[in-house]
């Protein structure tokens, strides 16, 4: 893979190149859960589920689960709720506790390696594995929900078993657990042997999604600029993304300790509203600090027709994302 070294550089002028081995290799939980534990998990006392998630995912590590007074194997766990209620800890405790060969990844993660690879070289490389966690889950592309579909009835029947998260968006909290009928639904035949867990509760994190990052006048900004920063004008990163395969933003990051943008505007692209998603969420798994200059808060880059559309869940996750690296402190000069 192609070093890159951050000390004042631009994104646009790296470009770097990943094997396929060190593409699966690297599907790790995120940095933030490296040493995460059930008993580092702190269930909110007001909402039992929390609590209860818990006791069904180890349940769920002994393999076994009763059905009409008889123990019987289940393919996989789906931790279905909210925000910031502790699933992607929950899943990534799984993952450490579980002693066998194991991958994790986040759904989009997987998506864009599959379609790198290719489905059945995706299918041969994954079936060595005996459990795969997946974090959020996500069911509002028809087409990504069918490559995982198909990648999971592969794998199941290879003896694979699966742990997967998926965020019900703020504005569906208390209308029932619809996330968990669709998952059902889409993962054909198999989505009924998962085992669904609801864990419900309040964002423990307390953000306000309707939050706005800070906005920096261009000299404010560029005075921050530091050793292993990036400074880099908006619309460049945007075509920039859009030459890079998706795979390859996090190598893109490696070894940075604040990112800096320029001229931010309005985004009316989906096709680039949707990369700089993907943009944020490998930042947001590195804990990237990221200030910006421009028209107007980095928050308020996605149109109001974008966050009332199909993708509304991505674009909701991605606005909590930069307001949380908005406010992370970075390195003093």
């Amino acid at each position: 893979m192609q070093q890159s070294s951050h000390s004042g550089a631009s994104l646009v002028e790296i470009s770097p190149t990943v094997s396929a081995d060190t593409l699966i290799a690297d599907l790790l939980p995120p940095p933030e859960f490296e040493t995460a534990t059930f008993a580092s998990y702190r269930p909110d006392s007001r909402y039992p589920s929390q609590a209860a998630a818990v006791n069904e995912c180890k349940s769920f590590l002994s393999g076994k689960k009763k059905l009409l007074g008889k123990k019987q194997s289940y393919p996989g766990i789906y931790l279905d709720g909210g925000f910031g209620v502790g699933k992607t800890h929950l899943l990534a405790s799984i993952w450490h506790q579980f002693k066998g060969a194991k991958i994790f990844g986040a759904f989009l993660d997987l998506t864009a390696i599959t379609g790198y690879l290719g489905f059945q070289e995706m299918v041969k490389r994954l079936s060595k594995y005996e459990l795969v966690c997946i974090d959020e889950f996500e069911l509002d592309d028809p087409g990504d929900t069918m490559i995982m579909s198909r990648l999971l009835k592969e794998l199941s029947a290879a003896g694979v078993r699966f742990a997967a998260t998926s965020n019900t968006p703020p504005n569906a909290l208390g209308e029932g657990r619809f996330a968990a009928e669709d998952f059902k639904r889409e993962i054909q035949g198999l989505g009924e042997r998962f085992k669904i867990v609801s864990v419900d509760g309040e964002d423990y994190r307390h953000r306000d999604i309707d939050a706005h990052s800070e906005l920096f006048d261009e000299e404010s900004l560029l005075a921050l600029s530091g050793e292993n920063f990036s400074v880099d004008s908006f619309p460049k990163l945007l075509k920039h993304l859009g030459g890079l395969h998706p795979t390859r933003y996090r190598y893109l990051l490696k070894g940075l300790e604040a990112i800096l943008l320029t001229d931010v505007h309005k985004l009316h692209d989906q096709v680039d509203a949707l990369r700089f998603v993907s943009f944020i969420d490998r930042a947001y798994e590195l804990q990237i600090p990221i200030r910006a200059s421009g028209d107007l808060p980095l928050t308020d880059i996605f149109t109001e027709e974008m966050i009332a559309g199909g993708y509304r869940k991505k674009y909701l996750r991605s606005v909590s994302r930069i307001s949380a690296l908005s406010s992370r402190s970075i390195p003093s000069n």
